[in-house]
C-alpha cells in the first residue's frame, strides 16, 4: 500500500478513548499529530494522560493542554501550524449527564465547536472531521437507522448538540468551501473506554462482586461498535474525496441488553447480580446503524463482534488492573 504523505493533523480531544486510539493509527503512519486536550475531570483526568502515555515517546506528536471554548489558545494553533487536518473529538459526552447539566453541553459542544470552525477559516485547512453520535437519531422508529432520516425530534441535550454541530459543519463548509465530514458514532466500546460507559462499568462491578444497574426489561438494544472499527471509518473519512457528508459508523449488528450482560458474565465466569431500575429520561430504545454509505464510499467493512470485543476489552481492562489497580477499581 502507498504510504499517504505527512501531514500536520489537529486531534482535539486525543487525550480520550478515541482520540487516542486514533492517534496511535496516526503517529504509526508517521503523521504529525498536535492533541488538544483540557483534561478535565468527567473521569480521572490521570486516565487519560495515561491514554497518550505512548504518544510522548514519538517525535511527531505534541500535546497542547487547552480548552477549545478558549479562543485565544485554538486561535494561535493555527497560527502556530500548518495544520492541514482537524480531527474534532473533544465534547462534553453523556446522555443522562446532559439532561442534568444542559448549560455546560451546550457551551462546550456548540460554543467550543463554533471557536473551532471561526479558527480555521483562512487557515491551511484541507479537510475538518466531526464526531457526531447516534444520539441525533433520538427514538427513531425506522430501522436500520439512515443518514438521510429525519432527526428534528431530540430528545436529549446531549443529542441537541450534536444535531447543532452538524449544522455549523454544514454552514461552515458553504462559507469556506473546506470539507467536511461528520461521523455518527454507534456505542463505542473497547480499551480505554470511559469509566462510566455500560461495558467498562458492568465489567467494573461484576469483577467486584457488586451488582450492575439494569435498565428496564433488558430489551433495550445498542449497536455496539469496537474501537478497532471506528477507527478504520475515521481514517476512510481522511482519505475521501468528499466535500460534505454525513456516516453512519456502527457494527449494525444491536445487541440488547440481557444479552450484552450474559456475554459479559460468560467471559468473566460470573454469574450477574442485577440492580433493576427504570430506563432514564433521554435514553433510548434502541441504535442500528445502516452503515451502507459508509461500505460504498469508506469501505468501511466492520469485523468485530460483540464476543470478540468484550473478550478484547477484559483482557485489556484485567491488565490495566493489574498495573493501575487504583484508577480501575
Amino acid at each position: 500500500m502507498k504510504k499517504s504523505l505527512v501531514k500536520n493533523i489537529l486531534v482535539t480531544g486525543g487525550a480520550g478513548f478515541i482520540g487516542s486510539h486514533l492517534i496511535d493509527r496516526l503517529l504509526a503512519d508517521g503523521q504529525q499529530v498536535i492533541c488538544l486536550d483540557n483534561l478535565n475531570d468527567y473521569y480521572d483526568p490521570q486516565i487519560k494522560v495515561l491514554n497518550q502515555s505512548s504518544h510522548l515517546d514519538y517525535p511527531n506528536y505534541e500535546f497542547i493542554k487547552g480548552d477549545i471554548r478558549d479562543a485565544e489558545t485554538v486561535n494561535s494553533l493555527f497560527d502556530d501550524y500548518e495544520i492541514e487536518i482537524v480531527v474534532h473529538l473533544a465534547a462534553m459526552a453523556g446522555v443522562r449527564p446532559s439532561i442534568e447539566n444542559p448549560k455546560l453541553y451546550t457551551d462546550v459542544n456548540i460554543n467550543g465547536t463554533q471557536i473551532l470552525l471561526e479558527a480555521m477559516t483562512g487557515s491551511f485547512v484541507k479537510k475538518f472531521i466531526f464526531a457526531s453520535s447516534s444520539s441525533v437519531y433520538g427514538n427513531n422508529n425506522k430501522t436500520p437507522f439512515s443518514e438521510d432520516d429525519n432527526v428534528d425530534f431530540q430528545i436529549s441535550q446531549y443529542g441537541a448538540t450534536k444535531k447543532m454541530g452538524e449544522v455549523m459543519c454544514y454552514t461552515y463548509h458553504h462559507l469556506s468551501g473546506i470539507p467536511i465530514s461528520c461521523m455518527r458514532f454507534f456505542t463505542v466500546y473497547g480499551p480505554r473506554q470511559r469509566p462510566e460507559m455500560a461495558i467498562h462499568k458492568f465489567t467494573r462491578l461484576l469483577k467486584k462482586g457488586q451488582a450492575i444497574p439494569f435498565f428496564g426489561d433488558g430489551s433495550t438494544s445498542r449497536d455496539y461498535t469496537y474501537i478497532d472499527d471506528i477507527i478504520d471509518g475515521i481514517m476512510g473519512a481522511l482519505s475521501s474525496e468528499d466535500q460534505f457528508a454525513i456516516y453512519n459508523l456502527g457494527n449494525s449488528e444491536p445487541v440488547k441488553l440481557d444479552e450484552l450482560v450474559h456475554v459479559i458474565g460468560k467471559r468473566l465466569s460470573i454469574e450477574p447480580k442485577l440492580d433493576h431500575q427504570k430506563l432514564p429520561t433521554g435514553d433510548v430504545q434502541q441504535t442500528f446503524a445502516d452503515v451502507s454509505r459508509a461500505k460504498s464510499r469508506l469501505d468501511y467493512m466492520p469485523k468485530i463482534s460483540i464476543e470478540d470485543g468484550i473478550y478484547r476489552f477484559v483482557n485489556w481492562y484485567e491488565t490495566m488492573m493489574e498495573s493501575n489497580g487504583k484508577l480501575f477499581s
